[in-house]
């Protein structure tokens, strides 16, 4: 029984009786693919799962290698990554497959933003440009929201499960064979 189950569960045996076959509708689809200029308007209705895009490579993180930035000529996003993009990526075209990450500033994230602001500045490990820097987006963080009337502001990424390159860059030297 057990044994039956199991089968049942990953799929098992093929439906000859006519029954519904929803789990093999579910197993098939594929992962959306969201248009770079989409991606602002549609982000909130595919947080947590995966999505692919397609752009050409903007920039790739100097300090970590983390980060990406993928652009077309309808818009932009930032992937994250828990390895290194390969710099060499810079100006590829690729397919990018990865989960909808939201971040959320509230009210709460502002004072909590303001707090260690003004903690780091009075113990001297900020200095004065920094700190107004900090305080200015801060405020226009709190703006935002009044002008909006909504009481969160949501940025959206995509973290990084892979990807395909689908063009070189054309500045990129060819390989001339021998």
């Amino acid at each position: 029984m057990a044994l039956a189950f199991v089968m049942a569960s990953c799929g098992g045996a093929a439906n000859d009786e006519g029954q519904n076959d929803e789990t093999s509708s579910v197993e098939a689809t594929e992962t959306p693919t969201i248009a770079l200029g989409e991606f602002e308007s549609k982000a909130a209705d595919f947080v947590d799962q995966e999505i692919m895009v397609a752009g050409i490579v903007d920039h790739v993180c100097k300090h970590g290698g983390k980060k990406l930035f993928l652009v077309d000529d309808e818009g932009d996003v930032h992937i994250d990554s828990d390895t290194r993009f390969d710099e060499a990526l810079k100006g590829s075209k690729v397919n990018i497959k990865g989960i909808v990450r939201e971040f959320r500033v509230d009210e709460a994230y502002c004072l909590k933003m303001e707090e260690d602001n003004v903690k780091s500045h009075s113990e001297g490990q900020t200095e004065d440009e920094l700190f107004d820097r900090k305080k200015a987006e801060i405020q226009f963080y709190r703006d935002s929201m009044a002008t909006a009337g909504v009481d969160h502001l949501s940025f959206y990424s995509i973290e990084y499960l892979n990807l395909d390159v689908l063009e070189e860059p054309a500045d990129q030297p060819q390989e001339e064979e021998i």
